[in-house]
């Protein structure tokens, strides 16, 4: 008899082992009718558009699609995968730690785009980094830096904005950088763990082999409505 061993981040996704209702669901998107508006703005890097990585994540992506229980998630349109660099403000996160300290909390959305803006402005340009993948979980996949430099150099680039925007979220030190696929809706039965979790390892596999190093844009600056679409205002070139 073969034992398979879950990852745990696939458990996350458990209705057994995590019986807590989805983190976003009825704040950034429906059980029905897609996503809600909930307007912010980030720091991210897009994946170079026609490129082997962009190409191995859309098959990747479609892997998940071809799943049983693809329905019990929600998905966002390839045009807006992407890794989050420094999460930005948004609507739904008006809080210490999450929010400039010398803003007021009720400061407009619109507003506050326009007010980071102009502080990013005087953000220097910084080395750039290699960004490889960890694992795939489902509802995205997990990335980091290729080598211990990169991923010092892309903690570095966190530390600046930081400094610059004048906020560090309580996770700023250990994030998690991802690629977001899909957004849970309903969890995953127990009977469905073994499909998934070899459908993961599958995806990770087939990316390591096809996008060793992810070809991404150089950081932007985004504005966005809601999880459709992270529109650039403002990038951040490599030092040459």
């Amino acid at each position: 008899m073969t034992i398979i061993t879950f990852s745990p981040e696939l458990l996350l996704y458990s209705k057994s082992h995590n019986p807590n209702p989805p983190t976003h669901l009825g704040s950034r998107y429906r059980e029905v009718g897609g996503f809600l508006p909930e307007a912010g703005n980030t720091i991210v890097c897009h994946l170079v558009k026609g490129s082997p990585t962009q190409m191995a994540l859309i098959e990747a992506r479609e892997k998940y699609l071809a799943m049983a229980e693809a329905p019990q998630f929600l998905f966002t349109p390839v045009s807006s995968l992407h890794m989050t660099l420094f999460e930005g403000i948004i609507e739904s996160r008006r809080r210490r730690g999450y929010w400039p300290d010398d803003i007021p909390l009720d400061a407009p959305i619109d507003d506050m785009t326009e007010l980071l803006a102009a502080r990013l402005e005087g953000f220097s340009t910084a080395e750039s980094f290699k960004v490889t993948v960890v694992e795939a979980r489902p509802s995205g996949l997990v990335v980091d830096g290729a080598t211990e430099k990169d991923r010092k150099i892309m903690h570095a680039w966190r530390d600046a904005f930081a400094d610059l925007l004048g906020y560090r979220q309580p996770n700023h030190a250990d994030y998690q950088f991802h690629v977001t696929f899909a957004y849970p809706v309903e969890r995953l039965e127990d009977e469905a763990l073994p499909r998934w979790q070899a459908m993961l390892d599958e995806v990770t596999a087939d990316i390591r082999r096809k996008a060793p190093v992810f070809e991404l844009t150089p950081p932007a600056f985004c504005a966005f409505e809601d999880m459709n679409h992270f529109r650039e205002l403002l990038i951040f070139d490599f030092d040459a």
